[in-house]
């Protein structure tokens, strides 16, 4: 398991750091988990976790893969984009109270303009979620935000 803490890997704050811990990660992987707790941001009011906020565990996950890389560059978090998610397919309706989700994010394209492509797992006991995701990270953030939209 991987000891950094979360918020030095993620550009998130407070509670919407979803997930709980990085459990591995190299060149091309990153493995994440959590445990759904009730009373979050997204939670259901049985305290469950609705399945299309496994979209949102997974661009966590790639972002934390992103976090990751920087940190061991010396580097600074960068900011990202999700652009979308093709084929995101869940066999429930909601994480229970108590489930402990691992995430897998494999990168199978990630080009030097900051285009990336990831495979992505949900898995528990009963559970599996899959989808491709379509990530942006710009080379200067800022300045990417600063253009704004064409007229």
């Amino acid at each position: 398991m991987i000891n950094w803490p979360l918020a030095e890997l993620l550009p998130h704050a407070g509670n919407m750091i979803l997930i709980d811990r990085v459990l591995s990660f190299d060149a091309e992987q990153i493995h994440t988990q959590l445990t759904v707790r009730p009373n979050g941001l997204f939670n259901r009011a049985d305290g469950s976790l609705p399945a299309w906020v496994g979209v949102e565990l997974m661009a966590q996950s790639i972002a934390a893969f992103a976090g990751c890389h920087a940190r061991e560059q010396g580097k600074p978090v960068q900011l990202g984009f999700l652009l979308g998610t093709r084929k995101f397919e869940c066999n429930v309706e909601h994480f229970p109270v108590g489930t402990e989700l691992t995430i897998h994010a494999l990168c199978s394209l990630q080009d030097d303009a900051g285009m990336g492509v990831f495979e992505c797992h949900l898995r528990a006991p009963g559970i599996h979620a899959t989808a491709r995701l379509n990530v942006y990270c710009p080379p200067q953030p800022a300045a990417y935000l600063a253009e704004g939209v064409p007229a």
